[in-house]
């Protein structure tokens, strides 16, 4: 059942993760990963809020790390969409866009963490 958890949770963290992507593209008309960026500082948010949550219940619910904070978070952030699409960027002769992106994804992921978890 755990495999099947994350397999489920990963499932509609992908879906959710390129339907913001499509609206993304669509509206923002920006030269800049904004969908993946909001997915992923939402995915960031998301697991430091559910880890906080759940570690503070004195219950422990078995399905939730796999199929949430294992599955959804993983399929809803993605390091390898966010790899690729800097080195388009980058082989787009952008050099400053990529490398923005990579500084305030990483530092604003980290202290969205940090903040939550270290409130806890």
């Amino acid at each position: 059942m755990f495999y099947l958890y994350i397999f489920v949770g990963g499932g509609l963290g992908s879906l959710l993760r390129y339907i913001i992507t499509k609206i993304s593209d669509q509206t923002l008309l920006v030269n800049f990963p904004t969908g993946t960026f909001i997915s992923n500082m939402l995915a960031c948010l998301m697991l430091a809020i559910l880890v906080v949550y759940f570690s503070a219940k004195s219950i422990h619910y078995s399905w939730i790390e796999p199929l949430l904070i294992i599955g959804f978070c993983g399929g809803f952030s993605t390091f390898s969409t966010f790899s690729n699409e800097n080195f388009k960027l980058f082989d787009e002769g952008y050099i400053i866009l990529p490398i923005v992106n990579m500084l305030i994804s990483v530092t604003v992921g980290f202290l969205l963490i940090y903040f939550i978890r270290s409130k806890s």
